[in-house]
């Protein structure tokens, strides 16, 4: 089963440089698109605010029956991007969505904001 990465790309972390270009969400959502490229089970798509602005960047991971995630307080780099990666395909692969402990990447450990139950 497939399991959809959306990232906020209007994520502005404290200290965002305005003249950059970019907002840390974007960046941090070009990083995720790119590590997600080829992923097995894995997708990516953008959403403007999930509303979790004082631990930007954000980031949900989600698919129909499992076990749904929000993760926040990223830095928009490729280790990131990385991790958030490699934990979806966990999650893909899992029937449940959840992804025993000693599988997180290093990269997601202390980024898990929120968990809610499928529906249904």
């Amino acid at each position: 089963m497939t399991t959809t990465i959306t990232i906020c790309d209007t994520c502005k972390r404290e200290g965002w440089d305005a003249t950059s270009g970019a907002t840390d969400g974007e960046r941090l959502a070009t990083l995720v698109e790119a590590a997600a490229a080829g992923a097995p089970g894995v997708v990516t798509r953008r959403h403007s605010c999930l509303m979790g602005c004082a631990g930007a960047c954000n980031v949900t991971l989600q698919a129909p029956g499992k076990m749904a995630y929000t993760l926040g307080r990223f830095e928009p780099s490729a280790e990131s991007a990385e991790g958030i990666v490699a934990y979806a395909a966990g999650h893909a692969a899992s029937p449940t969505g959840v992804v025993p402990f000693r599988e997180w990447p290093q990269a997601v450990k202390g980024h898990f904001v929120t968990r809610h139950p499928p529906l249904g």
